[in-house]
Order: structure tokens, then sequence, then C-alpha cells
């Protein structure tokens, strides 16, 4: 969202990210491979990602707290692939004092 329905952004602090970048586990490669032949969910990626995505914005609250402010507003997640088997996670989004 790009503001807290009810409340006033009473100052902005600006941009806080959090980032991490994780090596893709070798068995869950494997297993997308095989998956990618007969179809379907590749879960153990998932997992991976979904790992990632929380960590990311975990560190992006933190940054934020850090800052003292209440509230990250139109806060997004980008990836993308680092070398050959690395990928980072981003989030990142606006701290903002409420009021």
């Amino acid at each position: 969202m790009n503001d807290v329905p009810g409340r006033q952004i009473v100052e902005v602090f600006g941009e806080v990210t959090g980032l991490t970048v994780r090596a893709r586990n070798i068995g869950v490669q494997f297993g997308a491979g095989l998956k990618s032949i007969f179809g379907g969910e590749l879960q153990g990626l998932t997992q991976q990602l979904q790992e990632s995505r929380d960590e990311a914005k975990q560190r992006l609250i933190e940054q934020a707290q850090a800052l003292g402010a209440d509230a990250v507003i139109a806060m997004r997640f980008d990836t993308s692939e680092v070398a050959q088997n690395f990928q980072e996670v981003v989030a990142y989004g606006t701290a903002v004092k409420l009021g």
C-alpha cells in the first residue's frame, strides 16, 4: 500500500531495503530437473524462495525500525539470478513515521 488507512504520515525517512543472496541447494536443483520433465510444482525451490523472501523482509523491517519508522509503505520484492546458482531477493520500500 502507498498509505496506511486511518493514519497520517508525519515523517518520511526514505528508502529501506533488505537483501539476501543464497546458493541453490544441489539436491533441490536435481529434483527440479526431474520435475521439469514430468511437470508439477517445484516444492523445494518454492520453499527456498519463500525463506529468502522472509529473510529479506525481516532485514527491511530491522532497517526501518533502526531509523525509528512505524511502517514501510509501497513495499515490493525483486529477485534476480546472480552468477549461475545464486539467487538474490531484495525487499524495498519507504520507511515512514505515522501520526
